[in-house]
């Protein structure tokens, strides 16, 4: 597949020489992540804060634009609109208002008012309040959520291969999340159930591209008994790099289109999503990759295939070692 190579089968770009100027860059990261987190927080969507969720229908083809445009000129704070199931079908997310729950029910009176004589008739389909305990609740499920996946990739990693890949992988996935929740923290987006689910993608991407190269350090310490860790995490790391490009470059390609033409209702999502993509190729080769060097993963003889692969090896890399 020469046409689908865009790097030498023989390249030796220098990663490991990187290792420390990266790591520091990561540090720095997740204590600027951290410290915007603590200072700036994260601006909640609806899901978190609570509000009132509003399903209408409309005679003809909905105009999201128009209701959106006139909706945000009541001054009601955030008001979020969303087409679903058929084209006359709407979901208006309206902020939880200040006050009890008849300025909730007012702020709903007056979008329908609005609606009703700019865009009526409106089929009114369903009108539910979201309140402050539903709102904690979906922020607890949504840390658990990230949580129990951080904890079942450990496990996974573990079993698959050592401790030391586990540990190593489980770091870099929290590089990721942490620089993730940084970026929202710094940017102020909303916050929601959506950008919980691009956490969730996040962590499954990065941890499927450190997996691919995990997998090349283990078949390379079966294969190169004597090369030193640090030449041997280079080769892995060039031996997976035209599959590390056309990965992230494909995914990145549907990311860009989604965030450009996807319109408004998924552009954080998709923001998300294109930073998750970059930083969790970054981590897999800058963080999870030298950690290999600090925690020093057992080179183990597998079985007699793996003795005569290592005897080969050793001659082999005997020549390359410097």
């Amino acid at each position: 597949m020469k046409p689908m190579r865009f790097v030498p089968k023989d390249a030796h770009v220098p990663f490991m020489r990187w290792r420390n100027p990266a790591i520091a860059l990561s540090a720095l990261g997740i204590v600027a992540s951290v410290v915007l987190f603590l200072v700036m927080g994260l601006n909640f969507g609806i899901d978190f804060r609570g509000g009132t969720l509003v399903e209408v229908r409309t005679e003809g083809p909905a105009d999201i634009e128009g209701m959106r445009n006139a909706l945000n000129e009541l001054d009601l704070g955030e008001v979020s609109l969303q087409e679903f199931g058929q084209d006359t079908d709407v979901l208006i997310r309206i902020q939880r208002q200040d006050g009890d729950e008849e300025a909730q029910q007012a702020a709903v009176q007056i979008v329908r008012g609005v609606l009703d004589n700019e865009f009526g008739p409106v089929d009114y389909r369903r009108i539910e309040f979201v309140g402050p305990q539903v709102s904690d609740e979906l922020i607890e499920k949504g840390i658990m959520a990230v949580l129990i996946a951080l904890g079942a990739m450990l496990v996974y990693i573990w079993l698959r291969f050592e401790w030391q890949f586990s540990l190593g992988a489980v770091i870099a996935l929290l590089h990721d999340v942490i620089l993730t929740i940084g970026l929202f923290s710094l940017t102020q987006l909303d916050f929601g159930l959506p950008i919980v689910a691009a956490l969730l993608t996040i962590v499954g991407y990065s941890m499927n591209d450190t997996v691919v190269i995990y997998d090349r350090v283990r078949e390379n310490l079966r294969k190169y008994k004597k090369l030193p860790l640090v030449d041997l995490l280079d080769k892995s790391l060039n031996d997976t790099l035209s599959r590390t490009i056309i990965t992230s470059g494909t995914t990145l390609l549907a990311l860009f289109a989604l965030y450009f033409f996807g319109g408004e209702v998924i552009a954080g999502f998709t923001l998300a999503m294109i930073w998750g993509v970059i930083i969790g190729t970054y981590s897999s080769v800058f963080v999870a990759a030298p950690l290999l060097l600090y925690l020093r993963p057992g080179r183990r003889v597998f079985d007699k295939e793996g003795d005569k692969a290592d005897d080969g090896g050793e001659d082999a890399s005997a020549d390359a070692t410097p």
